[in-house]
């Protein structure tokens, strides 16, 4: 029952979205438009629920010729490849904006387990433990809360299991107004530089509530 009153939300949150950010979408495809050469929207091929795959939708924030289809965290120096509007939009989190249509048309949710790129193998494997490929990916989502990019597989795929076991409308709720003042600081993101994650929250430290 709740499944349904989640997707009814995220329509309806989706749409009001949209019409509210509209002067903000505006003013960053004007941004990137004079920034740099290439498309507004950058897409990338995804795994969605029940493990479809989906184009999900960000503002473009890096060069066209930045290799595909690579985490940025796992880039070798990745600032060469990120544009100046760029660096803004992915430190303010806005280039995620685009993720809102995503919603509106149910490819997402607003919150869920963040979407595997599609040769995330060793991800998705472990997300088939927990149940965590059968519902839809999120905007954002327990693992983003507690260590977004530092976190292992293991562990990203444990917590989105425990979000699996516990959903609910008060969880979600929880999760959303959690999320704010982690993009406003920018916890737990890598930019890149070594190749290599370094969890940095264990699993044991997360507790829910």
């Amino acid at each position: 029952m709740y499944l349904f009153v989640k997707r009814t939300a995220d329509i309806i949150l989706s749409l009001m979205a949209l019409i509210l950010l509209s002067p903000i979408f505006l003013i960053i495809i004007i941004a990137i438009k004079i920034d740099s050469k290439g498309p507004i929207l950058f897409k990338q091929k995804r795994v969605g629920i029940h493990k479809k795959h989906f184009n999900i939708l960000k503002f473009r924030t890096m060069r066209i010729d930045t290799p595909k289809d690579i985490p940025t965290h796992l880039l070798e120096k990745p600032e060469q490849y990120i544009t100046r509007v760029g660096k803004f939009l992915r430190k303010t989190s806005l280039d995620e904006l685009p993720q809102i249509i995503n919603i509106f048309f149910g490819d997402m949710s607003i919150i869920g387990p963040r979407p595997a790129l599609w040769n995330q193998y060793d991800l998705i494997e472990e997300r088939d433990k927990y149940g965590a490929n059968d519902i839809r990916p999120g905007l954002s989502g327990y693992a983003q809360i507690y260590g977004r990019d530092t976190l292992t597989i293991a562990e990203k795929a444990k917590l989105d299991g425990e979000y699996v076991k516990n959903i609910s409308l008060w969880f979600d709720v929880k999760l959303f107004f959690s999320t704010i003042p982690y993009v406003l600081k920018g916890d737990g993101v890598v930019e890149g530089g070594t190749g290599k994650v370094n969890p940095v929250v264990g699993i044991e430290k997360v507790e829910l509530k």
